[in-house]
C-alpha cells in the first residue's frame, strides 16, 4: 500500500483545473483517494480499480450531479493511497469513510452491536441467555436480533415452551426451593432438582433445535408425548405438554414473516424521499423472523440509491458476520467485489441479490414498504421538531434555531456513585449516541455538592471539546446549554464557562415553580430575570422532555455504578483472578470475606485454582512483613 501526499504545486487552483493537474502523476493502480477543502478538510472518500481513471472522470468540467458538480468545485487538493487489489481497496474506503466522516459520502449513523441468544456451555444445567459483544462465553449462540426487545419477546416465549432456566450460575446454586418461575409454570426448577439432568437435557434439545428453524419437529415430539400421556392417564403430564404446544404456536404466529424458503438472509430495503433516506432491515434465521431495525444514513449531500446502498452495506457489516444471502430492493454498482470482501469477512461464500418474483420479491417488497412508512413518519416528526426548535430560539433569545443542544443532570444518593449526565437534542430529536456520562472524581467534594459536580462535569466536557476542535468547525460544539436548576446553578455555570473562555454559549437554567410542580417550571438565564412560559405551550412540554430525559439517563447511570459496587468484592483485585475463578472461590468457600481467610491448602483445594494461583491469592489477603 503506497501514498501518494497532497501535490503543493498550483495551490491557487481549485476544483477541474486542480483535479486534472493530478492526473500526470496517476497510473491504473486500484486505490483510495481522498478530496480535501482549502482548509485540509476531507469531503470525499473514493475507491476506484484504476486511480488515473476514475480522477480524469472528475476533471472533466460537465456530466456531472449537481452533488459531484458541488463537490469538485469545493475540492483544493487530493490525497492517494495505492492498494494491491480492489477488494483492499473498498475496505481500506470504508475504513477512512468510518474515521473522517467526510461531508459527502453516505454516512451510517447508528452502528450498534445486536444481541444474541446465548445457550450457555459450562453448566451440568444450562442457562438461556440474552448475550451482547463479544463471544467469550462458552455455549451456541443464536442470533443475531435486531433489538434487546426482539430477544427478550423471544426468551420470554421459549420460557413458556422450554422451561429452562434463566438465573446465574450463582443464584442456580443458592436455591433450597424453586422460585416463582416455576410456580407459574416457566422454569423447570433444575435449582432444587424438580427434572432430572436428562429429562432437562432432552428440553434444551428442543429449544435449540427450535432456534435452528426445527420447531415442526418439536410440535410432532410433543404431540406424540401428549398423547402417550394421555393414554396412561397421567393427564397433569398431558396439560402441561398441551400447555406447551399452544406457547410455542404462538410463538410461531407472534414472529409475522416466517419464510419458507429462506432459511438464513438479511433484506435490505431502500426508501429516499426529501433528500433523507431510510434503510429497513430483516433478520432471516432459521426459517423465522428474528426482527427488524430502520436506519436514516446521511445521503452525502444528495447520492443515488446504488451509492447509498452499497455503502450502508459496507459500513454496516464492518464489524458484523453477514449472513449467507443478503437481498437488496436496488441493485448496487460493485456486487461482485462486495460479495468478495464480506465473504473474506465472513469466511464462506455470500450471495448478494435483488429478486424480481417469488417469496424472496415479496420479502423485500414488504422491507421497502416499512421503510417507506418509517420515513414517512421521521420526515413528519421532523418538521414538527423544526417548530419546537423555532419555538426555543424564540423563548430563550437565541440567534438561529439550535442545531445540537446539551442538557445537563447530576445523580446520587447523599454523595455516593455520583455520576453526572449530558444528553443531546438536535434536529432529528433524541441523539443517543452522542449521550455521556461523567463519573464524578474529584476527592475533595462535599458529599452531595451539586455546584461541584457541575463544575467537574463541564469542565471535562468543554477542555475536550477544546483540544478536539478549537477552531469549533465539527458538530459536536452545542448552541444551548440547559441546565438543571436555577438562578444560583447557572451563575456557578457560567463561571465554569467564563474560566474556560466559552461563555458566548447561551445556558438556560430549568427550575421547578413555587409548587415544584410541572408545568410550572421557571426559566433563568444569566443576568435576566427569571420567567415561565404559559401552561399550554408546546416549547414547555418540549423542554420538560429534553429535562425528563437527562433526568432518566442520569439516574439509570447512577444505579448501574451503584449495581456495580455493591457486587464488587476483594476478589476482584487480586491478580489473575477473573470472573470464572471468583465464581469458583466464591461458590467454594460461601462469601469474599471466606475466601480471604482461607488457608493455602483450602485454596488448592478449589476447582479451577492451580497451586501458584492459590499462593498469589494466599499472599494478597496475608502480606508478608
Amino acid at each position: 500500500m503506497t501514498e501518494t501526499p497532497t501535490d503543493s504545486a498550483n495551490e491557487d487552483l481549485r476544483g477541474h483545473a486542480r483535479i486534472r493537474a493530478y492526473l500526470k502523476t496517476l497510473d491504473n493502480s486500484s486505490g483510495v483517494y481522498r478530496m480535501l477543502d482549502e482548509t485540509g478538510a476531507v469531503l470525499y472518500v473514493g475507491k476506484a480499480r484504476s486511480l488515473k481513471k476514475r480522477v480524469a472522470s472528475y476533471a472533466k468540467p460537465t456530466g456531472h450531479s449537481a452533488r459531484i458538480a458541488r463537490m469538485i468545485s469545493e475540492t483544493a487538493s487530493m490525497m492517494f493511497l495505492t492498494t494491491g487489489t480492489e477488494t483492499e481497496a473498498l475496505l481500506l474506503e470504508q475504513n477512512l469513510i468510518k474515521q473522517l466522516k467526510p461531508r459527502y459520502n453516505v454516512l451510517l449513523r447508528d452502528d450498534k452491536s445486536f444481541p444474541n441468544i446465548l445457550m450457555t456451555g459450562d453448566h451440568d444445567f444450562p442457562q438461556i441467555k440474552k448475550h451482547r459483544g463479544a463471544k467469550k462465553q462458552k455455549g451456541r449462540y443464536y442470533g443475531p436480533f435486531a433489538s434487546a426487545g426482539a430477544v427478550n419477546r423471544t426468551l420470554n416465549q421459549l420460557q413458556k415452551v422450554f422451561l429452562l432456566r434463566n438465573c446465574s450460575d450463582a443464584m442456580f446454586e443458592s436455591r433450597t426451593r424453586p422460585c416463582l418461575l416455576y410456580q407459574i409454570k416457566r422454569c423447570s426448577a433444575p435449582c432444587t432438582g424438580q427434572i432430572s439432568r436428562a429429562d432437562y437435557a432432552e428440553l434444551v434439545a428442543d429449544a435449540e433445535r427450535f432456534l435452528q428453524g426445527r420447531s415442526t419437529n418439536v410440535q410432532t415430539t410433543l404431540a406424540r408425548q401428549m398423547e402417550e400421556a394421555s393414554e396412561a392417564l397421567e393427564f397433569e403430564r398431558a396439560a402441561a405438554l398441551r400447555d406447551r404446544i399452544r406457547a410455542l404456536t404462538q410463538v410461531q404466529q407472534s414472529q409475522g414473516i416466517n419464510p419458507r424458503g429462506v432459511i438464513e438472509a438479511d433484506i435490505v430495503a431502500l426508501h429516499m424521499e426529501g433528500g433523507q433516506a431510510c434503510v429497513q432491515v430483516f433478520f432471516i434465521r432459521a426459517n423465522q423472523n428474528w426482527g427488524n431495525r430502520d436506519y436514516y444514513p446521511k445521503t452525502g449531500s444528495g447520492a443515488e440509491a446504488a451509492e447509498v446502498l452499497q455503502a450502508f452495506l459496507g459500513q454496516f457489516y464492518g464489524d458484523k458476520e453477514p449472513p449467507k444471502l443478503i437481498l437488496l430492493s436496488h441493485p448496487i454498482e460493485d456486487r461482485e467485489l462486495m460479495e468478495e470482501v464480506l465473504a473474506q469477512s465472513a469466511g464462506r461464500k455470500v450471495e448478494i441479490a435483488v429478486p424480481l418474483r417469488g417469496e424472496k420479491a415479496e420479502l423485500v417488497a414488504g422491507a421497502a414498504r416499512n421503510a417507506r412508512e418509517s420515513l414517512a413518519r421521521r420526515l413528519a416528526e421532523t418538521v414538527t421538531q423544526g417548530k419546537l426548535l423555532d419555538g426555543l430560539a424564540e423563548a430563550f433569545d437565541l440567534d438561529a434555531r439550535p442545531a445540537r443542544i446539551e442538557v445537563y443532570d447530576n445523580s446520587h444518593i447523599q454523595g455516593t456513585n455520583a455520576v453526572g449526565a449530558m444528553i443531546v437534542a438536535g434536529p432529528e430529536g433524541f441523539v443517543k449516541s452522542q449521550y455521556r456520562k461523567f463519573n464524578i472524581r474529584g476527592e475533595d467534594l462535599t458529599p452531595g455538592d451539586d455546584f461541584g459536580m457541575m463544575k467537574e462535569v463541564l469542565t471535562r466536557r468543554f477542555q475536550r471539546l477544546l483540544k478536539e476542535d478549537p477552531d469549533r468547525e465539527g458538530e459536536t460544539w452545542p448552541d444551548l446549554l440547559l441546565i438543571d436548576g436555577g438562578a444560583g446553578q447557572v451563575s456557578a455555570v457560567m463561571e465554569i464557562m467564563r474560566e474556560l473562555g466559552v461563555e458566548d454559549i447561551p445556558v438556560v437554567g430549568v427550575a421547578k415553580g413555587i409548587d415544584r410542580d410541572a408545568g410550572k417550571e421557571e426559566f433563568h438565564r444569566p443576568g435576566q430575570r427569571p420567567f415561565a412560559l404559559k401552561h399550554n405551550d408546546p416549547v414547555l412540554y418540549f423542554v420538560q422532555r429534553l429535562r425528563d430525559e437527562a433526568h432518566r439517563f442520569a439516574i439509570g447511570a447512577h444505579r448501574q455504578k451503584r449495581a456495580k459496587a455493591i457486587g464488587a468484592t476483594p476478589l476482584d483485585e487480586v491478580p489473575g483472578v477473573g470472573a470464572t475463578r471468583k465464581r469458583a472461590l466464591l461458590s467454594h468457600f460461601g462469601s469474599a470475606k471466606a475466601v480471604s481467610r482461607a488457608g493455602l491448602a483450602d485454596l488448592k483445594a478449589v476447582e479451577g485454582i492451580s497451586d501458584a494461583m492459590a499462593e498469589t491469592i494466599y499472599d494478597f489477603f496475608n502480606p508478608k512483613g
